[in-house]
């Protein structure tokens, strides 16, 4: 069997909407290489430092200085560096026909989940008396925000891995189990994500010595050390860069460490414009290129060939607090950009767009969250994060938010579909036409299905309501819990058996069930 004939998820092919001009795009370029040569990039750590002068970069030390090492890196060895990184690469799934290909010359789009939150926002359905008409009970939303854990991660890539839309998973609950430790949360997290999860995982390393129990953890998922390589179940996020042009050193150590062993990798900058960056949209642009092709470059001087995702995750910054907002026009700005200078360098695109500013699911958070993935997604970017259940910009996870997403992503799927009918079947269209007409009833209804088995006819809003008033969030709630009392595709118990012998640090499998409180303890008010 060749790598064509292996199944794979299919995402949704997209005419992109360029928002960049050519001569735009090269002059972003020509930008990007002149901050990386002057004034380059700071750096702490020295194995960094080391591989980059040994790739031919220019290196000046400051002893004494908080970031000892500057880097200048010459324009044609970021170029070449860049070029070694593969157009094409795999990310697995332990069911292989969820395994996503990412094609730089093809924009195809997927949608997933992320960021790590804090708060796991649980909700209910309460009665409440109309205050206008007493005998009318008005159904409404409680929720009830509370701090993440195993459980509750287990419960995400359950409902996650149900859910339709959802492509692929990055852990999206911060776990805080009194029991967990920095020793010991990646093993954690990244069981609590791949136990109910058969589409691709994605995480961020906590500890660079986790890294070798992690790939251990995922050749078994996969079936041994040549199948994971074939099928990487597992694969990792490293924000190397700490916008303005800073090489973060704990992280340069996991990406060097992630690039030795070939493993795919998202090169992640998130620079905030008007604070960490400028806020005009040709400056953030600029830099956050640079200071992703500085870490591109680096992944490559370690391994060359390493499949590496160009992780474009700007934002802009709220002018009154500072604090980043999803909601802004610019952030659809800047990530449309990135976009394009992904496919400029030909490297698969991980963006970022679903992410809202308000703190509950309601109208904020569906125009926050529409607008940029549909914005986002027509630009063609292969790899969409944060499209799901994310509130309060990233600090809360909502599973009722993340049933509302799935079916707005669903019509965003059918929104920026391209035309698929052909120039002859123009013809076919008027001889259907002239049909109708010369019929009875003058009506196109019996023609309809054939459109409808080829996924062309949208069907009705799922919660919608047809009783004169909003129950959007009811019916959400009513999906919600049919999924969450449904079934789930743990891992078989042979394999949970060898991962129990084999990797140290796992807490009982009874606190791997997947759990939605039902009591106030642990609730963040």
């Amino acid at each position: 069997m060749t790598e064509h004939d292996i199944p794979s998820r299919s995402g949704t092919p997209v005419e992109p909407v360029l928002r960049l001009s050519n001569s735009q795009i090269r002059a972003i370029h020509a930008g990007s290489m002149t901050l990386l040569d002057n004034p380059g990039l700071l750096c702490t750590n020295d194995k960094a430092a080391g591989r980059l002068n040994d790739a031919g970069c220019r290196l000046t030390r400051n002893e004494g200085a908080k970031s000892p090492w500057r880097i200048r890196f010459p324009r044609r060895l970021v170029e070449e560096h860049v070029a070694a990184a593969p157009s094409v690469l795999t990310l697995g799934a332990r069911k292989p026909e969820n395994r996503l290909v990412l094609n730089a010359a093809v924009p195809e789009v997927f949608f997933g989940t992320g960021s790590e939150t804090n708060i796991y926002q649980t909700s209910r359905i309460a009665d409440f008396v109309d205050k206008n008409n007493p005998a009318v009970m008005i159904k409404h939303p409680v929720f009830d925000n509370h701090r993440g854990s195993i459980a509750r991660l287990c419960q995400s890539s359950k409902l996650c891995n149900a859910l339709e839309q959802v492509d692929f998973f990055i852990r999206n609950v911060n776990i805080q189990d009194d029991e967990i430790t920095p020793e010991n949360k990646d093993v954690n997290t990244a069981l609590a994500a791949l136990m109910y999860m058969t589409k691709h995982v994605q995480m961020g390393l906590t500890r660079v010595e986790s890294l070798d129990t992690l790939i251990r953890m995922a050749e078994i998922i996969a079936g041994g050390a040549e199948a994971y390589r074939s099928n990487p179940v597992l694969s990792f996020i490293a924000c190397v860069i700490k916008s303005p042009l800073q090489i973060v050193d704990d992280t340069a150590d996991k990406l060097i460490a992630v690039a030795e062993r070939g493993i795919p990798l998202v090169i992640s900058s998130s620079p905030q414009g008007g604070s960490t960056a400028p806020i005009q949209e040709e400056g953030i642009t600029t830099l956050i290129n640079a200071e992703i092709l500085a870490g591109i470059t680096l992944t490559q001087t370690v391994n060359p060939g390493t499949p590496v995702l160009y992780g474009a995750v700007p934002v802009r910054a709220r002018l009154d607090t500072l604090h980043d907002y999803y909601g802004a026009p610019e952030f659809i700005h800047y990530n449309m950009n990135c976009i394009q200078m992904a496919r400029f360098y030909q490297i698969p695109c991980y963006s970022t767009a679903g992410a809202g500013d308000a703190k509950i699911p309601g109208y904020q958070a569906a125009v926050e969250k529409l607008f940029p993935q549909l914005g986002v997604a027509s630009a063609g970017a292969q790899y969409i994060h944060y499209a799901f259940g994310l509130l309060d910009k990233t600090n809360i996870f909502s599973p009722l938010q993340a049933v509302l997403d799935d079916a707005h992503v669903a019509l965003v799927r059918q929104i920026i579909r391209p035309p698929v009918f052909h120039d002859s079947e123009v013809e076919s269209a008027i001889n259907e036409i002239n049909k109708v007409l010369a019929s009875s009833s003058r009506l196109f209804a019996r023609h309809i299905r054939k459109a409808a088995r080829k996924g062309l006819v949208t069907p009705p809003y799922p919660f919608e309501t047809r009783e004169g008033r909003d129950e959007v969030l009811v019916k959400a709630q009513n999906t919600l819990e049919h999924i969450l009392q449904g079934p789930e595709d743990r891992l078989p118990d042979d394999v949970l058996n060898t991962i129990t012998a084999d990797i140290p640090g796992l807490l009982p499998f009874d606190r791997f069930t997947p759990d939605t409180p039902t009591t106030t303890k642990g609730e963040i008010r």
